[in-house]
């Protein structure tokens, strides 16, 4: 079968079985995927705060009364937090589908041919740089205490033991759309008539900006670029829905 190299470090790590573990070094296993489900939560807090702001905010640019506002936002909420499942759900399960498959192939070629996959994970070694004799004795040292894990770690690049749940993936998401949609419904609906709108903008910007932030600072990026990013697109969806809202509000069509 085809094979990668792997690029990680716990794949390099295993041809140095004796190596010291450093607990300041991101070289433990499962390390980014909870980076990467932490971006994701951040996100969606993101989406969850610009989406029912937004709405909020355009429902108050038509109308004071707090009756429409307040449904509007909550279904806004019950509606985004869903949709945000559902996409993650599907999204989540392709690649746990995949991974699974790959899995299972790999098991079974071990199954069936084990010479020839050891000879493979020697192999993937000697492109690392070992020699014959060091490839050869770590692909036989790998094998011996886990076959599986020793390829699917060093051909694919996969821990079988951390494939992501779709169920628990779309539960997060729906959780962190919720919790950022939380705050623009208490912005609009706390504050006295005259300062609603004002401290919902205010509220949500702040917002976006500890957002950007945190997820610059996980993705190792410019932390200016990233918040000016997300509050100048924030402040465009506010500024456009209140727009709309005020103009329908206006016209006398709501």
């Amino acid at each position: 079968m085809s094979t990668e190299i792997p690029s990680n470090a716990a794949a390099s790590d295993s041809a140095v079985p004796d190596a010291p573990a450093h607990d300041n070094e991101p070289h433990r296993g499962g390390l980014a995927q909870r980076l990467n489900w932490l971006r994701a939560g951040v996100l969606g807090a993101n989406d969850g705060i610009v989406s029912v702001a937004s709405i909020v905010v355009g429902v108050a640019g038509a109308t004071s009364d707090s009756g429409p506002i307040l449904t509007a936002g909550i279904a806004g909420l019950v509606g985004g937090a869903i949709s945000m499942a559902l996409g993650e759900y599907v999204s989540v399960s392709s690649q746990s589908d995949s991974e699974r498959a790959l899995i299972a192939k790999e098991r079974k070629e071990l199954e069936e041919m084990p010479e020839e996959e050891l000879e493979e994970l020697a192999g993937l070694y000697r492109a690392k740089g070992l020699s014959e004799e060091t490839a050869r004795q770590v692909a036989v040292e790998l094998t011996q205490h886990d076959a599986l894990a020793a390829h699917l770690a060093a051909e694919l690049n996969i821990d079988e033991t951390d494939v992501v749940s779709p169920w628990h993936a779309a539960a997060a998401s729906a959780a962190a759309f919720t919790i950022g949609a939380i705050l623009p419904l208490l912005a609009i609906l706390l504050p006295p008539l005259a300062w609603r709108v004002p401290v919902t903008f205010v509220a949500v910007l702040v917002a976006l900006a500890i957002t950007g932030a945190v997820s610059a600072q996980i993705g190792g990026s410019s932390r200016i670029r990233a918040v000016t990013r997300v509050v100048l697109g924030g402040a465009l969806a506010l500024i456009a829905t209140y727009s709309v809202g005020a103009l329908l509000g206006a016209s006398g069509v709501v």
